[in-house]
């Protein structure tokens, strides 16, 4: 599978016609206030718990989970997109290395602009990454599309639903990306991360799988 860039893409060749793309159906939402405390208590419970994780059990389950992602058979030259670590979020670092060893694009998101999807810029594994609207970005690189998405997470359940930062970010970007091609998207988390229940309803992403340092969850499971 040859890896994809943005420039000349159809119906993504220009800023407007992307957002068109990518935009619709998540502008004027109204949440509902019970969902919106409830996930609002569920995060700040599941950020302690992962808080409290010694850095030795960090990297342990980082190693894992590389080994874990290492066998998924996933396209030969599939574009993945990583996330660049904040605070205690599991570190894909080692990860993206492995798979960019084995022949896979990396790309990694952008925050352009509030309420709308995330880009993708691609990067190699040492290259510099500089502050960006909430995260560490690219400096330089080319909008890509990918083809496998790493998604971050701060729970998820055994239904595979996933509870983010709050942002919408990632439940915006997943249907926008799944209209243009086939994507598979990929939790990557610590197992004390997985609750009994995420809270949510129809705007919010069902992932394909989730990958932990102790198992992977899929929708067979």
């Amino acid at each position: 599978m040859a890896p994809t860039c943005l420039a000349g893409h159809r119906g993504w060749t220009t800023p407007t016609a992307k957002a068109a793309a990518l935009s619709r159906g998540f502008r004027g939402a109204v949440m509902n206030p019970w969902l919106v405390a409830a996930k609002s208590a569920l995060r700040s419970q599941t950020r302690t718990r992962r808080k409290a994780l010694p850095l030795e059990v960090r990297a342990a389950a980082a190693a894992a989970i590389a080994d874990r992602l290492g066998g998924l058979d996933l396209p030969a030259g599939a574009m993945v997109a990583g996330y660049a670590a904040a605070g205690s979020e599991l570190d894909p670092s080692l990860a993206l290395a492995r798979l960019a060893a084995r022949g896979h694009p990396l790309c990694l998101p952008v925050v352009v602009e509030r309420d709308q999807p995330l880009e993708f810029h691609t990067w190699r594994p040492g290259e510099p990454l500089v502050p960006g609207n909430g995260a560490r970005v690219p400096l330089g690189g080319a909008l890509a599309l990918p083809d496998v998405l790493l998604v971050p997470l701060i729970a998820f359940d055994e239904r595979l639903r996933r509870l983010g930062q709050g942002g919408g970010y990632y439940d915006r970007t997943v249907p926008a990306l799944r209209r243009i091609r086939p994507l598979l998207a990929i939790g990557i988390g610590f197992a004390t991360q997985q609750v009994p229940l995420v809270p949510g309803d129809a705007r919010d992403i069902v992932l394909d799988l989730v990958v932990t340092e102790d198992r992977l969850v899929t929708r067979a499971s």
